[in-house]
């Protein structure tokens, strides 16, 4: 694969598919260690299908995004030669910004989409099939989900031009929030209760996903008073959800997670899907309940 090289402040600087990776290790593996040390796992509704899929999407996530942003930047490169680089001159908060549009609020888009959309659904089914938040399943998903996903071609894109600077610590940055807003460490409870920290928090949930705004789009039962399957859709950026009307917010997390009146599909169909079929599909079309107008 290629390497691109550009320039930050006078400073060479090496984008390479194999960073994006360490930094997914370290992070998942922080907060994996975290979970196990408050004993999260040994309450959880996890079997064996489960560690399967949520194993093999990690890992597949973990080749195909870095590809797909390497093999878009090598295609543009290809169409237009000589846009490499173009924007490598702009201030590194105008990079940042562009960044924001063109990956988290395109992919706010494309996960509120394939809440509407049934074959996208059934790319996305798998994430919201566990029934257990932690950031072990942040990544559970189709893999053709990740390889189709918009935000990562455009990403690729915008680094050929120039934004690789900044791709790299914009990627950790996001990594570290979704990590967040995935991981059964509840971070965000226990601010809550800090009186002095009560503004801040506000700002922050409005901003940021955060646990309790996440869990609230996992949870299983939408008459439990918590559980809000078609809104939070914010990955990064929960501030596009207050944006677009998608928004609730309640600082509290559902009883349990899962896709209600849900029937089980093999981990094989959930993460290979169309490529392996299972013999009904009825159930890979959206909750009734979470359609709404895009």
């Amino acid at each position: 694969m290629k390497t691109y090289h550009f320039s930050s402040f006078n400073a060479a600087l090496t984008l390479e598919p194999m960073d994006t990776r360490l930094a997914i290790f370290a992070v998942y593996t922080g907060f994996l260690v975290a979970e196990l040390a408050a004993g999260h796992w040994r309450s959880r509704d996890i079997r064996r299908g489960d560690w399967l899929l949520d194993v093999f999407s990690t890992v597949a996530v973990a080749l195909t995004g870095p590809t797909v942003v390497v093999v878009s930047a090598t295609l543009l490169g290809a169409v237009a030669p000589r846009s490499e680089g173009a924007l490598a001159e702009l201030p590194w908060w105008a990079m940042v910004g562009l960044l924001l549009i063109g990956d988290d609020l395109v992919q706010y888009a494309w996960h509120r989409t394939s809440h509407n959309v049934p074959v996208l659904y059934a790319l996305h089914r798998a994430h919201h099939s566990a029934r257990y938040m932690s950031v072990q399943m942040m990544y559970r998903n189709n893999v053709f989900y990740y390889a189709l996903m918009p935000s990562l071609w455009i990403s690729g894109a915008l680094v050929h031009l120039g934004l690789g600077s900044v791709y790299v610590g914009y990627a950790v940055l996001k990594l570290c929030i979704i990590a967040g807003a995935h991981s059964s460490v509840r971070w965000d409870a226990r601010l809550y209760e800090v009186r002095a920290l009560r503004p801040l928090m506000w700002v922050l949930e409005r901003v940021v996903s955060t646990p309790s705004t996440h869990n609230m789009h996992h949870g299983r039962h939408a008459d439990d008073g918590v559980t809000f399957y078609k809104g939070n859709y914010g990955n990064m950026l929960f501030l596009w959800d207050v944006l677009f009307g998608t928004a609730r917010i309640t600082r509290k997390y559902p009883p349990s997670f899962g896709i209600e009146n849900l029937d089980d599909r093999p981990w094989q169909v959930e993460l290979m899907w169309p490529l392996v079929r299972a013999d009904s599909e009825s159930t890979l079309e959206p909750r009734q309940s979470e359609r709404v107008d895009a």
